[in-house]
């Protein structure tokens, strides 16, 4: 037997030529099928008395397909081991013209995994994002918790920005109606900029029970192609005209918030320590995208087509599940693994650096790190110590604050080894709020 690495298509796919006698595989057939026959059931026979020459044509090309399976998977294992390579995803087998009629032979065509150097990090720059949450935030906050509890009442005024106006309207083109261009009873929220600017332009202005008529014209690259840069009438009537109303800062809305006895001082301190979480998180987030990025950067590294593939088909299925979970009809939405390569390689050489790096440098989760992660996670919930007790009796979820455990140490180490520096953000950036 020989290995030989593939000049071809990747500098870590290997080549494993094998030879298997035929004997061996003759005799485990024969073996197999005398098994067989102890317990296989044929018309006219009593079970172990079926004549083995039956056997040998019902059951024989299987037995055969089974044994020289196994002697090749047992061929293939027993050189990987003795050369001492680490093989990514499953061998490709290819047979070869018999040298003769006494072996049969067979080519292992598969990847293995990289050498890896870690690269030298000290030069690399990491930006560490900071922001202290102030009273600014938490009255932010708070305003973005009391329009998401926004009711609206009729206004008795002309429609205006940010009122929501309730219309039917039927659209037509060269005198004729067009798919998609008539609705009932339709909420528009004047500035939200979900219409066409024409569109919302007409309905400003508009008094409940008034209808009238106005044209649009579409962009030329609107997705409907028989639309796009068409000139179009409507007719619209306007049913409604509602302002929003924004709840009261008062006991009634820190209720609504959790705090049982509404005091506004307890509401702001909940929001303020939640906020602190969740700006904890971003920073650390963003922090961990720094490090990443600068590992990736110093470790250019040769990943398995193997370990890509498995990636993206996993992430393909991932992102069908996350369709179905948004009660969208999946079954027949062509999702097509190819889409993710480029992210399937980043995961997958983050990975091999990662796992490199935390064995090198001992990086390791502790359990009272894993413990400080998951009691965390609880706060936000009713009865922390029961989510406790939930998570260490879920051993996936326990893997999964210790792989976030990890990461932490990995960015610690990273931040102490590379060149830190602090750059202050906006409350408004971190949290991705439109300008």
């Amino acid at each position: 037997m020989q290995t030989q690495e593939n000049t071809g298509a990747s500098a870590l796919e290997r080549r494993i030529d094998m030879a298997i006698a035929k004997a061996e595989i003759d005799k485990e057939v024969e073996q197999r099928l005398r098994r067989i026959s102890k317990t296989v059931k044929m018309a006219g026979f009593r079970p172990g008395k079926v004549p083995m020459n039956m056997v040998q044509q019902q059951y024989g090309p299987q037995a055969h397909s089974e044994a020289l399976g196994a002697a090749v998977e047992k061929a293939f294992g027993e050189q990987v081991r003795t050369q001492n390579l680490r093989v990514a995803g499953y061998p490709r087998i290819e047979p070869k013209a018999a040298a003769s009629d006494a072996q049969m032979e067979f080519t292992a065509v598969f990847e293995v995994y990289p050498e890896i150097a870690l690269g030298d990090v000290s030069g690399s720059t990491v930006e560490r994002a900071t922001l202290a949450v102030s009273d600014a935030e938490v009255d932010k906050t708070i305003e973005v918790l009391r329009k998401q509890r926004t009711t609206y009442i009729a206004t008795g005024h002309p429609a205006a920005k940010d009122d929501r106006l309730t219309i039917d309207f039927t659209g037509r083109k060269n005198g004729e109606e067009f798919a998609g261009g008539k609705a009932v009873d339709f909420p528009v929220m004047l500035g939200a900029g979900m219409m066409l600017p024409d569109f919302e332009n007409a309905l400003e202005g508009m008094s409940e029970g008034q209808s009238k008529t106005f044209d649009v014209t579409f962009p030329d690259d609107y997705h409907a192609t028989d639309l796009a840069g068409q000139k179009v009438q409507f007719d619209a009537t306007c049913k409604k005209v509602e302002g929003a109303q924004l709840p009261e800062l008062d006991a009634d809305f820190a209720r609504a918030l959790g705090v049982k006895d509404g005091d506004l001082v307890k509401m702001r301190d909940e929001v303020k320590a939640n906020l602190e979480r969740e700006v904890k998180k971003r920073l650390q987030a963003r922090i961990k995208n720094q490090v990443m990025d600068a590992l990736l950067s110093v470790n250019n590294i040769d990943v398995p087509k193997a370990l890509v593939d498995m990636e993206a088909q996993q992430m393909a299925e991932n992102a069908l599940k996350d369709m179905q979970s948004r009660g969208m009809d999946a079954k027949n939405m062509p999702v097509d693994a190819s889409w993710f390569t480029d992210q399937a390689v980043r995961r997958v050489k983050l990975g091999l650096v990662l796992a490199e790096l935390v064995k090198v440098k001992d990086l390791h989760a502790k359990p009272e790190q894993v413990r400080a992660i998951v009691e965390d996670y609880a706060q936000t919930f009713e009865d922390p110590k029961e989510v406790v007790r939930w998570y260490y009796s879920q051993p996936q979820r326990l893997a999964e604050a210790e792989a976030l455990a990890i990461e932490n140490n990995v960015v610690d180490w990273m931040l102490a080894n590379a060149k830190a520096v602090d750059k202050a953000v906006s409350f408004d950036e971190l949290m991705g709020n439109a300008a």
